[in-house]
């Protein structure tokens, strides 16, 4: 099986476009088609469909993707564990996080991390859905929640720090709840399948179940709806220290403190070694959100 067709075919499923997969390889399309072609009889088995307006896998192209990662990126270790080859981290990087994390923490680092490794390109896909690593072919996830698949491993990259907001406006015109259970007395914002509230009691968590004015499946569209007065919201630090930190926004129930335990983990497939550019771009995120992270050092007065 040939290398170059397995680079080829990993581009076209992330592209879905046989030109540009080809002219990013430095090959026609005339080529590109070929090589495709003898893939598939190699395998026996159409891997992609081909129209005049797109490019998309089919059922077994979706199957093979990932198991073609997995070689390329084998390839790329082996070569790196005996010097051989370039020793910087080069290829594509697929990494797949939530949308408003990405946006927010990720956009504004990468320049920093590709100018590191020029050789190394960086395919996102920001979803707040959970992307599966594996089959959608991922090098690593980036995810808020608790790993349960036994076939990944995970780094953890920060704490998530969860508190209850409101705008300044909205608690000048309603007040605060004094405690959890006057929750059932005010309008709420939530992200969508957060709608229990936990809060540490000495018995115990205390779960809440709260009352949706509003519900969306974006943090950002939350906590921007919460700004405009919509109602209280729980919200990650990171996605609202700069709010809190100009008065938009305003912790309440400060002395009722969430019940969560949420940290941000870097997730990828199991494996005995490491590709160069997994491990970069992980030591590299590890290294900018250590410690206390920059969005909860910059509300050390703020929020308790």
């Amino acid at each position: 099986m040939n290398i170059e067709h397995l680079k080829l075919f990993v581009r076209i499923a992330s592209t879905a476009n046989i030109s540009l997969a080809g002219r990013e390889l430095n090959i026609s399309p005339a080529v590109a088609s070929a090589h495709i072609g003898k893939l598939e009889d190699t395998l026996g088995v159409r891997l992609i469909h081909r129209t005049t307006r797109k490019v998309s896998l089919t059922d077994e192209g979706k199957v093979f993707l990932p198991h073609a990662q997995e070689v390329l990126d084998s390839i790329e270790t082996a070569q790196a564990a005996v010097g051989a080859g370039s020793q910087t981290p080069q290829g594509t990087l697929r990494v797949t996080a939530p949308a408003s994390f990405g946006r927010m923490h990720l956009v504004p680092a990468i320049n920093e991390f590709v100018s590191k490794y020029p050789k190394l390109n960086i395919d996102f896909r920001f979803s707040d859905s959970i992307l599966d690593v594996v089959e959608g072919g991922f090098d690593v996830a980036i995810r808020d929640a608790e790993l349960k698949d036994s076939n990944l491993h995970a780094k953890k990259l920060a704490n998530d720090k969860r508190i209850i907001v409101a705008s300044k406006g909205y608690v000048e015109k309603y007040g605060a709840p004094k405690n959890p259970q006057e929750l059932k007395d005010h309008k709420i914002v939530n992200l969508t399948g957060l709608e229990v509230w936990d809060f540490k009691t000495a018995q115990g968590v205390n779960a809440i179940k709260t009352h949706s004015r509003l519900k969306m499946d974006n943090g950002e569209a939350v906590r921007d709806a919460c700004i405009q007065g919509c109602g209280l919201s729980l919200t990650a630090t990171w996605c609202s220290y700069s709010y809190l930190e100009s008065g938009e926004l305003v912790q309440v129930l400060k002395d009722h403190p969430l019940a969560t335990d949420c940290a941000l983990w870097a997730v990828y497939p199991t494996n005995r070694l490491l590709a160069p550019k997994v491990r970069a771009f992980i030591d590299f995120l590890a290294e900018r959100f250590s410690g206390t992270p920059y969005w909860d050092a910059r509300l050390t007065d703020i929020v308790s």
